[in-house]
């Protein structure tokens, strides 16, 4: 069963992007770090995002630009993902709905052209699968006494064991005094 996808983002944006001559308009690499980050956590199979192997530079939306790596030109963008996989997942399928969703949604909201999105799979996530495992165990109820009967023999042969072992503790208790 798919995630749905977020459809705040607009599908067609027809804005006259004709500013006066000598301005611009530029975006920080954490925007379009936080955009790629929120893009690629709706896609379903994601076990979540992981810290950029060469300590990429990360501000105080640490939680939503964890895993990504942008460069922010002028007119284009590209963007790198670290993240890990659910086990079972198809990685590849996966993966390119990462990259799709990335690319639609940065080009959407920024305007710039996404040359590249790389995706890194770094690992695979095998949580769900431990937790239902988990889950199986807490549920699973251990063999108890089926009769009246079994209770009797279960206490006769604790009877037997505490008697057995008391005439040995006298004998050797009598012999010290």
């Amino acid at each position: 069963m798919a995630k749905p996808k977020k459809e705040n983002l607009p599908k067609a944006v027809n804005i006259d992007t004709q500013a006066e001559p000598g301005s611009s308009i530029t975006y920080a690499n954490e925007v379009v770090a936080t955009i790629a980050g929120v893009a690629a956590n709706e896609i379903e199979g994601i076990a979540g995002m992981v810290s950029i192997p060469s300590g990429g530079k990360i501000g105080k939306n640490k939680n939503l630009t964890k895993g990504i790596k942008v460069e922010v030109g002028p007119e284009e963008v590209s963007c790198e993902i670290y993240l890990n996989i659910e086990y079972g997942r198809p990685i590849q399928k996966v993966a390119g709905e990462v990259q799709e969703n990335v690319r639609k949604a940065v080009e959407s909201m920024t305007g710039l052209h996404c040359v590249r999105v790389d995706v890194h799979v770094q690992g695979v996530s095998f949580e769900k699968e431990n937790s239902a495992l988990n889950a199986g165990a807490k549920n699973a109820k251990l063999p108890t006494a089926e009769t009246e009967d079994d209770n009797v023999r279960i206490a006769d042969a604790r009877e037997e064991a505490a008697e057995e072992t008391a005439p040995e503790q006298s004998a050797e208790t009598a012999a010290e005094q």
